[in-house]
């Protein structure tokens, strides 16, 4: 089973400014509430290790990530891959004609043991909304 979720948001800022915000793998991976720690690497890529409250899975789960795409301000596309899943995400910004960002993200999260993917579809959400929130405080924090 996959998962994909996609959600619209329009924030009151400049593509350049959520650019900021969304093009940088600290700021991405923070709001994450399964992301316990996570390491960016000198070439651009970061491994996240999640910590999943799944039966199967007793331990953290690196996951090993990697823009595949980017368009500054406009587009990045990101992979990761671990054991247990392969995630990929797209945050696409378009101006929104009043000043502000419209910005789509989309994931997608396939399982390789059970249960990772009903996870993801009860919890993606929240996990949106935190990232919106971070998103939003972190624009508010630096004008």
């Amino acid at each position: 089973m996959t998962v994909r979720v996609e959600r619209e948001i329009t924030v009151p800022a400049p593509p350049d400014r959520v650019w900021e915000f969304i093009a940088d793998p600290d700021r991405r991976a923070e709001p994450i509430s399964v992301i316990d720690e996570w390491e960016v690497h000198d070439d651009g890529s970061a491994t996240w290790y999640l910590s999943l409250p799944i039966p199967v899975i007793d331990s953290r789960i690196a996951i090993e990530t990697r823009d595949q795409e980017r368009r500054a301000p406009e587009y990045v596309r990101f992979t990761g891959t671990s054991r247990v899943m392969h995630v990929q995400g797209e945050h696409e910004l378009e101006p929104d004609g009043e000043g502000g960002t419209r910005l789509t993200n989309r994931f997608v999260v396939e399982g390789r043991l059970p249960g990772v993917e009903r996870f993801f579809k009860r919890n993606f959400d929240r996990e949106l909304d935190a990232l919106d929130a971070a998103l939003r405080s972190d624009i508010e924090s630096q004008p």
